[in-house]
Formats: structure tokens, C-alpha cells, sequence
């Protein structure tokens, strides 16, 4: 006859898992490292979320070492247009300021996989199906969605994260990341430069009016990052739910097995 504890310990859910973070079981360092320096990545760029408005219109080149943000490059190629400035300063302080975190998301690819894929996706049932694919297609996916990523208008750290999964090499993965990131930046640089005099005025005037433009940004992403936390938790309520629900059924169907087999084992 089956050990009830043991039937139990079977459908208990473990003490480490927990579907609001990408790995199973109990954290390995190289998990809980990876965690840190993606959550360490976030936490850089809330803190200069604030400064954003302000330093587009004054120190452009500045803001694209902090975040490589779309009106960082313009205004710096503009600034550099009208005599203010390097367009290969601009260029480069750009690439850096977009590619210095990606790796993290390559790494976490590599470790967590599918699981990772679904909360930044937020598609755990899609994920067996599109990781499929990605195992079929092999380079003809990877390396094309690695150059063109920055102009999809999917989240990058997506692609990254299964081409990792795909097993991607590190070096080649910061070759294809960079050369997608220098096409981006070469055509945000070009429509700076060709605006020159006009984007320099209306960066100025963003600076201008910064704190009140910081504070409306502030305002939007704390409501999503609000709506995106409750998300997770009525996620893995559901999880909990479902895992408590299963156990009770699977152990009524045993019964029966196990009270047909007692006289034998008597």
C-alpha cells in the first residue's frame, strides 16, 4: 500500500517554486547573480528616468551613455550638426549606452529558457510552441531577429533571451547585437543631423520643461509596472490554486487502486 505521506510529498508544491521568478527549485548562484544584474539594470534606468527630459536638450551625448534613448541620438546628431559636438562621438556613445545590458538577457536565456521567455512575454501557454519553432528555423531565426531587433516593435530583451535559449554564442551574439544597434543608431543620427537647427530647439525646450515631463513619465510607468505586479500575483494565485485542487483529485482516484490491492498484500 502506497505511503500517504509519500502520495502527498508528491503533490506538494516545492518550497523554492515560485512562477514570478525564471528558475525551478531552490536559486544556484549563477541564478540569483543573473537575477541581480537584470533587476540591478532596471533600477539604472528608473533612477535616471528623471533626468531624461532635462539632459536631451543640454548634455545629449550624456543621456546616450546613460540609456541610448531615441531623442538622446537625435538631439546629439543635431547639436553635432550645427557645430556642437562629434556625429562618431554621438554614434558610439550611443551603441554603448543601448548594448551594455543586453548580454544579461542572453545569459538569462541560457539558463532559465522558456521559463523566463513567459513572464517577459507574459504568454505561458505560447511558449512551448514558439520555442519550437525557434529550434527549427536555428540561424535562419536567430541571426536575422538579432540584427533586426531593435527595430521590431517587440521588447529586444525577448529576443535575446531565446536566442540564448537557442544557444547562440556570447561572441557571436555581441557582434549581431551591435551591428543591428549600429544600423539603428545610424538612421536615428541621420534624421538629427538632416533636422540639425530645428531638433536642437525642440530638445531645448523639452529641457525646458523637464520636470514636468519627468514627472508624466514617472507616472506612466509606475502605472503599468502596478498593473504588470498584479498580473504576476493573481498568476501565481491561480498556480497555487490549481496545484492545491490537483492533489485532493489525484489522491481520491488512488484509492480505490490502493484499497483492491490491500488483500493481496496482506
Amino acid at each position: 500500500m502506497a505511503d500517504p505521506a509519500a502520495a502527498d510529498g508528491e503533490h506538494k508544491p516545492a518550497k523554492w517554486d515560485d512562477p514570478r521568478v525564471p528558475w525551478s527549485g531552490k536559486p544556484r548562484r549563477v541564478d540569483i547573480l543573473c537575477w541581480l544584474g537584470i533587476t540591478a539594470s532596471g533600477i539604472f534606468y528608473w533612477a535616471i528616468l528623471p533626468f531624461r527630459a532635462s539632459l536631451v536638450g543640454t548634455h545629449p551625448v550624456a543621456l546616450e551613455l546613460l540609456n541610448g534613448s531615441t531623442e538622446a541620438v537625435v538631439a546629439g546628431a543635431a547639436f553635432a550638426r550645427v557645430g556642437h559636438g562629434s556625429l562618431a562621438v554621438v554614434v558610439l556613445a550611443a551603441l554603448f549606452g543601448l548594448v551594455k545590458f543586453d548580454p544579461l538577457f542572453w545569459w538569462a536565456g541560457r539558463l532559465w529558457g522558456e521559463r523566463v521567455i513567459a513572464l517577459l512575454g507574459g504568454r505561458r501557454n505560447r511558449g512551448a510552441r514558439y520555442m519550437a519553432r525557434v529550434q527549427r528555423w536555428g540561424r535562419k531565426f536567430t541571426w536575422p531577429a538579432m540584427i533586426a531587433s531593435p527595430f521590431l516593435p517587440i521588447p529586444s530583451a525577448i529576443i535575446f533571451v531565446v536566442v540564448g535559449w537557442a544557444g547562440m554564442r556570447l561572441v557571436t551574439f555581441i557582434i549581431l547585437d551591435m551591428i543591428g544597434t549600429l544600423l539603428w543608431v545610424g538612421l536615428l543620427a541621420g534624421l538629427g543631423y538632416e533636422l540639425g537647427h530645428h531638433a536642437v530647439v525642440v530638445a531645448q525646450k523639452i529641457s525646458h520643461y523637464g520636470l514636468w515631463i519627468s514627472i508624466a513619465l514617472i507616472a506612466v510607468v509606475v502605472f503599468f509596472q502596478v498593473r504588470s505586479q498584479r498580473h504576476l500575483m493573481r498568476t501565481a494565485a491561480e498556480a497555487r490554486a490549481a496545484a492545491g485542487q490537483a492533489s485532493p483529485a489525484e489522491t481520491k482516484t488512488m484509492e480505490p487502486n490502493e484499497q483492491a490491492g490491500s488483500p493481496a498484500a496482506d
